[in-house]
């Protein structure tokens, strides 16, 4: 009985602890310390709505916005209800029509050359608002032409919002979700709606 007894109560303890206290002690600091980043990043637009997260990846098709990576998603792009990719092999038929298909859409963009894997294949979660700073600067001629800017304005903005993490295997990146938005701050607009196909 002693045993039983004394197990009750470190349980009862560290379970308080470990799951109770610690927790709310996290999300007390997280929220005080970051309260964009720990309420999901979310973006509002001017009468209130939440419009997006620049954790999840948008729809952006007009020529004035950068194309993040494509999503496989049920039901829709960039579903956060859905999360998921194609789940289709390398060797696929239906992932290689996939993968011409975008290409073709990326050259009706006018965006020529050899094309990253990034722009043309689905991550496997489908929601990542990341693109390798390879792809986004692949797109600044299109983008600085329908925004009637110079080309080299817009490549030093990219460039100021890349990240360059510190693993060695990983390239530099750029967030579409926060750069699109960037793009449409600086050039007059408050920058809190998502850029959409219409």
């Amino acid at each position: 009985m002693s045993s039983l007894r004394t197990a009750a109560i470190l349980f009862t303890l560290l379970f308080a602890l470990t799951g109770l206290a610690y927790p709310a002690a996290v999300l007390l600091a997280a929220g005080t310390a970051f309260p964009f980043q720990a309420h999901g990043s979310l973006v509002v637009a001017p009468d209130g709505r939440v419009t997006g997260s620049l954790l999840v990846g948008q729809v952006s098709t007009l020529p004035r916005y950068f194309q993040g990576r494509p999503s496989s998603t049920a039901g829709a792009p960039y579903n956060g209800a859905g999360s998921g990719g194609s789940n289709l092999g390398p060797t696929n038929p239906a992932l290689l029509q996939d993968v011409e298909l975008r290409v073709q859409a990326l050259q009706e963009r006018g965006i020529s050359g050899p094309v990253p894997s990034d722009l043309v294949m689905a991550s496997g979660s489908g929601l990542d608002p990341h693109l390798s700073l390879e792809a986004a600067l692949l797109q600044v001629p299109v983008v600085a032409g329908a925004r009637s800017i110079p080309e080299d304005q817009l490549r030093e903005r990219v460039l100021s919002l890349a990240v360059y993490p510190a693993i060695p295997f990983s390239g530099p990146y750029v967030n579409v979700a926060a750069l699109n938005r960037e793009l449409d701050r600086w050039q007059g607009g408050d920058g809190n709606g998502f850029p959409g196909s219409s």
